[in-house]
Parts: C-alpha cells; structure tokens; sequence
C-alpha cells in the first residue's frame, strides 16, 4: 500500500456522515505504520468501542470505510473470518457492517461481514502456522493475496460497484 498521510486517510472516508473526519481517531501507532509491509490499513477506533475502519486502494484510488461491531458477544466456540480465512474463537470474531456509500446509503442501505474483531487480519495470514488445527495452510503469498482481493471486494460493495 503507498504511504498516506493523515489528511488522506480523513478524506478517504466514503460512507461517512458529515463531520466524522474530525472524529475518527488514527491508531495510535499511525505515524510508525510500515505501509510496505500492508495490504490495507485497518483498525479499530480507540475512543468509539463499536467502530472500526478499513482502508484500501480499489482501482488506483483510496477508500475508506466505517465499520460498525455487532453489539453482544458470540456463543460459538469458533468462528471464521470472511475477510483472511482464519478459523478464530468465537469471541475473536465480530460482524461489522458498513453504510453504503452514496444515496444507497443515504437510504439506509448496508452491507456486513464476518471479520477479526481486533481488524488484525493483514497480520494473521502472516503467521507461519495454522491459527486452529483444522485449518488448512496454504502458501503465505496465496493468503495474502486473497486476504487482499476479499478486502478490496468488500470496499468495492459499499462503493456500490459489485450487487
């Protein structure tokens, strides 16, 4: 991902209401962030519990998304994450919806997903072994990328490009 500055991450935003750019709050480590090494840059806002963020490249531009967490907790035992394809405890798994961007979302449409409550998902394709002992491993790269092509999609939904 190419580095983006503060500003850019703020106007990036295309699902946001008018005046959350002055709200969202940056992870705290924003100014360290090593953006050779990410697919997209996502994470959840430290002052707002239920809100998280994700932003991607999606054809040569910079989008981002609001997320909002599912509030209450899940009795599964284990859950899966649409976005990196990791098997997880269900606690360590959350739905998250977005507002689609423009007069879609104006109307209150949405689109949702199962993602790593922690939005840590670029981290744990990463990770040389299985996260649960049923999962298959497959090569690092194939993760990555998919992990990367599942997250543009998403993106790419709330833009309301792809039904």
């Amino acid at each position: 991902m190419r580095p983006l500055t503060e500003d850019e991450v703020r106007e990036s935003f295309v699902n946001a209401q008018p005046g959350d750019e002055r709200i969202i709050a940056l992870p705290h480590d924003f100014l360290l962030t090593e953006w050779d090494h990410l697919d997209f840059l996502a994470w959840r806002d430290p002052r707002h519990r239920g809100r998280g963020y994700i932003v991607a490249e999606v054809d040569g531009e910079v989008a981002g998304v609001v997320l909002r967490a599912a509030e209450g907790s899940s009795r599964a035992r284990s859950a899966f994450c649409n976005i990196c394809r990791t098997m997880q405890p269900g606690n360590q798994v959350a739905l998250f919806t977005a507002r689609k961007a423009g007069a879609a979302g104006v109307q209150g449409d949405s689109v949702g997903t199962y993602i790593c409550a922690d939005l840590s998902c670029h981290e744990n394709v990463r990770l040389a072994m299985p996260l649960a002992p049923n999962e298959y491993r497959g090569s690092v790269d194939m993760k990555i990328d998919g992990t990367h092509r599942r997250t543009r999609q998403f993106v790419e939904r709330v833009l309301d490009r792809v039904a």
